[in-house]
C-alpha cells in the first residue's frame, strides 16, 4: 500500500521504494497469489479473498482501509520545505518491524518513562527515506500503533514520531532528551536478549548491571534511544538490516546523532575516526545472497552523542 500510494504520488521514486515483506503469497490451496493494489477497492478485496481462503468479510475491511486516501496528520511539517527533489531519493520500508511480537499479540503493562522489554509496544511500522547518491538517511517515519491502551474501553491509540536531516536542516517531531551524564547518571544502553555475553560483560563493568537494559525489535530499541529511555543501543551480530534501521536513523541524526557500523567503528585507531562507519542505505553486499545482501553486517551502535559513542568503543575495544 505504501509502495503504491508513494509511487503514484511520486512516480519518480516507483522503482526505488524497497521493504522487507514480499508480496507474494500462498494460500490454504497452495496457490501462489500475487497481491497488489487494484484499481478499485472491490477489485482489491476480490484479490485479498483468495489469499485469505475466501474470507471475504476481512478482506473487505483490508481493501477498505487500503482505498483510503491517506491523511495528513501533523500539521507541524506543512511549512516544512526539504531541498531535494524525488529522483534523488529511494525508501526502505519494514511494515511490521518486532513481527514476532505483533504476532504474540502480548498486552504489557505500560509505564510512562521506561521502555519495555517485549509486548505490542515493540511492534512498529518504519519508513525510511535516503539519498540514492551517497546512502544517507535523510527523512524518516516511526508509527507505534500500540502506543497507548484506554484503560475504560480496551482500546489501543497509536503515536508517530518523524525526523528530517538534510544539510542544515535538522528537525524532529521530538526534543533532544538529555543523556545520562546530564541527569547525573551514568550510561544506560539497551542490548538483545541473545546478545554475545562479551558484549553483556563490557557494558555492565562500564554502565552497571542496572543500565544495561534488553528489548524486542530494532527499530523499538532505536526508538527508545531516540526518546531518551536509553543512552545507547548495541547490536555485535549482524542480525539487523536497512529496513530496520533507516527510518530512525533519520531521526536520531536529526537530534545530532546516529548509527555507526561496530565492526568498522573498532577498526578506526583514533577518536577523531568515530562517526565516520555512519550506515548507509543505497548499496547492496554483492559477496551476499538473498536478503543477508541488505545486512548490517557489522552489528551496530545507535547513539545521539559522540562521546557516548566513545565510551562504548572504548568498552568494547579488543572484544570483538
Amino acid at each position: 500500500m505504501i509502495r503504491h500510494d508513494v509511487g503514484a504520488q511520486f512516480p519518480e521514486m516507483a522503482d526505488f521504494i524497497h521493504g522487507e515483506e514480499s508480496n507474494k503469497f500462498e494460500n490454504g490451496l497452495g496457490e501462489s497469489v500475487i497481491v497488489t493494489v487494484c484499481g478499485t477497492e472491490e477489485e482489491t478485496a476480490a484479490l485479498l479473498a483468495t489469499v485469505l481462503d475466501g474470507d471475504r468479510t476481512a478482506a473487505s475491511l483490508l481493501a477498505r482501509a487500503i482505498h483510503q486516501n491517506p491523511a495528513t496528520t501533523d500539521a507541524s511539517t506543512d511549512a516544512l520545505t526539504v531541498p531535494l527533489s524525488p529522483s534523488e531519493l529511494g525508501i526502505w520500508i519494514d511494515p511490521i518491524d518486532a513481527t514476532s511480537q505483533y504476532i504474540e499479540g502480548r498486552e504489557e503493562v505500560l509505564e510512562e518513562g521506561h521502555l519495555f522489554p517485549s509486548g505490542l509496544h515493540c511492534a512498529l511500522v518504519l519508513i525510511g527515506v535516503y539519498l540514492r547518491s551517497t546512502g544517507e538517511p535523510v527523512m524518516g517515519v516511526i508509527n507505534q500503533p500500540f502506543n497507548y491502551k484506554e484503560p475504560s474501553n480496551g482500546r489501543w491509540s497509536g503515536k508517530h514520531f518523524w525526523g528530517v536531516s538534510c544539510g542544515d536542516i535538522n528537525i524532529c517531531s521530538l526534543s533532544r532528551p538529555k543523556c545520562g551524564s546530564e541527569k547525573g547518571r551514568g550510561l544506560s544502553a539497551v542490548l538483545s536478549s541473545s546478545e554475545k555475553q562479551v558484549v553483556k560483560e563490557s557494558l555492565t563493568s562500564l554502565c552497571g548491571p542496572e543500565k544495561l537494559m534488553y528489548a524486542s525489535g530494532a527499530g523499538y530499541k532505536i526508538l527508545c534511544v531516540i526518546q531518551g529511555l536509553a543512552d545507547v543501543y548495541v547490536l555485535s551480530e549482524g542480525s539487523t538490516y536497512k529496513w530496520d534501521s533507516c527510518a530512525p536513523h533519520a531521526l536520531l541524526r536529526a537530534l545530532g546523532g546516529g548509527v555507526v557500523d561496530l565492526s568498522k567503528s573498532l577498526q578506526s585507531a583514533s577518536k577523531a575516526q568515530e562517526g565516520q562507519a555512519e550506515l548507509t542505505y543505497h548499496q547492496s553486499q554483492t559477496e551476499c545472497k538473498g536478503a543477508d545482501r541488505w545486512a548490517n553486517q557489522g552489528g551496530l551502535v545507535a547513539y545521539r552523542d559522540c562521546s557516548q559513542l566513545h565510551s562504548i568503543l572504548t568498552a568494547l575495544k579488543g572484544k570483538l
